[in-house]
């Protein structure tokens, strides 16, 4: 299961500012944090940017929150 909802919760923000920022309905992001849907790519690497974080430790791969070095 993603870690969105414990992401979002820890960073004081609600499924409202989440879906605006990906640009989606707030029941879209809620079936997608409730695992109903499937989360698309292009919302994953925003999430992970967003939150500052590895796409790996959102969908439950690593524990290690902090994120990879990224490309420069």
């Amino acid at each position: 299961m993603y870690r969105l909802k414990e992401l979002r919760e820890e960073n004081g923000k609600n499924q409202a500012m989440i879906a605006n920022m990906l640009g989606i309905q707030q029941n879209s992001y809620s079936q997608i944090e409730n695992g109903v849907n499937a989360l698309q790519v292009d919302h994953l690497i925003k999430l992970a940017n967003f939150y500052n974080t590895s796409t790996d430790y959102i969908l439950g791969i690593t524990n290690e929150i902090k994120p990879y070095p990224r490309k420069k």
